[in-house]
Formats: structure tokens, sequence, C-alpha cells
């Protein structure tokens, strides 16, 4: 296998038991060895045997076909078996030409995995049909193999009036926006103590914020004493910071299992922690389909502040790539209405948006998105 910055075609092969190795070895050129390494530590916990195959230069066409030659030369008897087969998907061109070029002479299988139909085609022999690579990744070893760990995950059932909640919220948006927008206010400043600023006496008398609050009591997320939000605990202050959207997003993701869509893996709330810079970023919901990684984010938030929603939206493009590669598609749901430039600046970017009224309708426009007619 050719190791590159996109791993993915490296990962399904391994990982899928109608065409796993017993044996990887990864040619590696001295800038992959890191991601050679991510993709042995998903590699190895399954029994495979891997071992890196350095080469000096990814660039150097003659000098690759001779490191190339010199393995196939040590593994003399199981390349006359046919017995090893060439990745041809990864590195740069040059090592994917070289490989290639040596791989036919000695007359061994070489095969490429199509990015987009999620299948392996067979290019040396002819003839041999293309195999569908199974469903099988979960997203931990795929964020594993982009160099992230996952640290943590939301994992709650939601009560069925918590759902009532959150159907309230998405059909009655025009309703309570502005409401929302304030409570979020207060919850983000109870983010240590869970108790809120006093409340701004306008907003005692606000019809809509006084309602919002009277049902999240009702749930017991919350109650008002003393002039004041108190939250019963920090999962509490978060579902009424907007994680509500989240899981109601979550639960529109699930129901595409109904609708045809076979999602091989899915989780909410992830912490990641990346091995490059050991920074750490927050995945609101992430699922799996057809070895694609889908991130979606949930806004509550307005977006009056200049350049909160180009943020936002170059934030979650780069979390995208880094967490899924190439192939990875992005979502921003955001239940205030973003700016026409935003609109235009998230279709630029390939991220879809649902926003405002269209949440009602999540789970349509998340099967129109997974799979476009």
């Amino acid at each position: 296998m050719l190791v590159s910055a996109q791993p993915t075609p490296n990962l399904t092969p391994v990982l899928d038991p109608g065409v796993c190795p017993r044996r990887v070895v990864l040619l590696t050129s001295p800038d992959m060895r890191e991601r050679a390494a991510w993709l042995e530590a998903v590699y190895r916990p399954r029994g495979v045997v891997t071992e890196q195959w350095p080469i000096s230069n990814a660039w150097d066409i003659e000098a690759i076909q001779g490191r190339v030659l010199e393995f196939l030369e040590s593994e003399d008897a199981l390349a006359d078996a046919g017995e090893l087969a060439l990745n041809a998907t990864g590195g740069t061109k040059p090592m994917s030409i070289a490989a290639y070029e040596v791989f036919r002479d000695c007359d061994c299988p070489i095969y490429y995995v199509h990015p987009e139909e999620d299948r392996l085609i067979w290019m040396h022999p002819s003839g041999r049909p293309p195999h569908a690579l199974a469903d099988v990744v979960r997203i931990p070893d795929f964020v594993l193999a982009h160099g992230g760990c996952v640290q943590a995950e939301e994992d709650i059932r939601i009560p069925p009036a918590f759902r009532d909640f959150t159907r309230d919220m998405v059909r009655d948006i025009g309703y309570f926006e502005k409401a929302l927008g304030r409570l979020n206010w207060y919850a983000s400043e109870a983010r240590d103590g869970l108790r809120s600023p006093p409340l701004e006496v306008a907003h005692e008398f606000d019809n809509a914020f006084q309602d919002l609050l009277e049902r999240l009591d009702m749930l017991g997320i919350l109650r008002v004493s003393d002039g004041c939000i108190l939250f019963a605990d920090e999962a509490a202050r978060f579902f009424a910071n907007g994680g509500w959207l989240e899981q109601h997003v979550h639960a529109a993701m699930n129901a595409l299992r109904g609708r045809g869509i076979r999602i091989q893996d899915a989780r909410r709330g992830l912490q990641v922690e990346w091995q490059t810079g050991h920074s750490r970023n927050e995945i609101d919901v992430a699922f799996l389909v057809d070895n694609r990684l889908h991130v979606i984010e949930c806004k509550t938030r307005g977006w009056a502040e200049r350049g909160a929603g180009a943020d936002a939206l170059y934030r979650l493009d780069s979390l995208a790539d880094a967490a899924g590669g190439l192939q990875a598609r992005a979502m921003l749901v955001s239940y205030r209405r973003l700016g026409k430039g935003d609109v235009r600046r998230a279709r630029d970017l390939g991220i879809e948006v649902v926003q405002g009224g269209q949440i009602a309708e999540m789970a349509a426009r998340l099967q129109r998105w997974v799979k476009p007619a």
C-alpha cells in the first residue's frame, strides 16, 4: 500500500473480511511516516501484521521502482504464488506509476479503490470482477486513521418529553427564535456554577421567553430562583444552550435507517484530540455511510456579529477534511437563518445548510444529502 494524506483507500480494504490481508506493507516516504503509524494503529489490534518499507523520495520514479522491485525480490515465493497485491490508490503519482509498472511486470495482482463508488477495482489481471467494499469501519477507527483520537462522546437516551420539546421548538421557530437567543446568553454565562446572572426586567415580561423557561422547568432542566436561572447540572445547561438541537438532528439521522439508508456507525458529541499539534475539536453529530464520513454542526446562535458565519463555515470545512479526508461531507444546521453571503460561502465550500423552518423536515433533508437523487 502507498501511504498518502488520504488514508481511507488504505483502510477500507484491510477491514473488509472479504479481502482482508494477513499482512500489510506500507511504502512510506519520510513525510508520511506519522500517517503510516496512524494506519498501523488501526491494523494491528485486528491481528494484521504491518511494516513500513521506506523510500527516500516520493517523486523519484526510478528510485521508487528500485525499492519496489527490491521488495518483490525479497518476497519472491509469495510473488510467484500470486499472494502479493498492490493497492495503487495512494501515494504520489510517481509512487503509483512506479509501483504499478513493477507489479505488472512481475504479473502480481493490482487493484484500485474507487473513492466515489466505494468498491475495489482490479486493474491486473484483467477480467476480475470489482468488489463492493464492506461497510464495517467504525468512527473511532476512521478518525484514528486520520490522526485523531476520540476521547469522549455523548450517549444519552432521549425521554419522550424531551422529543416533544424539540418538536415544538422546531415547529414554532418564529415564536421562540428571539427567546432562545436570550436563553443561550444566560446559559453561556452560567457555564461556571450553573447559575445565570439576574434576569433583565424586560425578559421577565417576554411571553415567549417565559414560556420557554416554563417548558424547561417542567423537564427538570432549570428553575428560576431569586431572579436567576439555576440549571440542574452541566448536562441540563448544555441541553438548554443548544444541545436539544443536536439531539433532534441525531434522532432525525437515526430515522434514516427506516428509509433504506444503511448507517454503519453514528456518534454524537464527540471530543476528538488530534495527534498533530494536540488540538481538540468537538463534533456534534457524525455518521458513516458507504465508508464516507458525514459531519454535522448544530447551532442555535445568531449570526449578526461580523464574520461569525464565515468563521463557523471555515472551521466546519477544516474539521470535516481533518476527520474524514477529501470524501467527507459537512452540514451546518442553524436554528437562526444565515446571511445571504454566508449561504453562498457554504455553497462554495460544498457545505450543506439546513436553517430555520427547513429543520422541520430534517430527516428528509438528511436523506437527500446522503443519497442525492
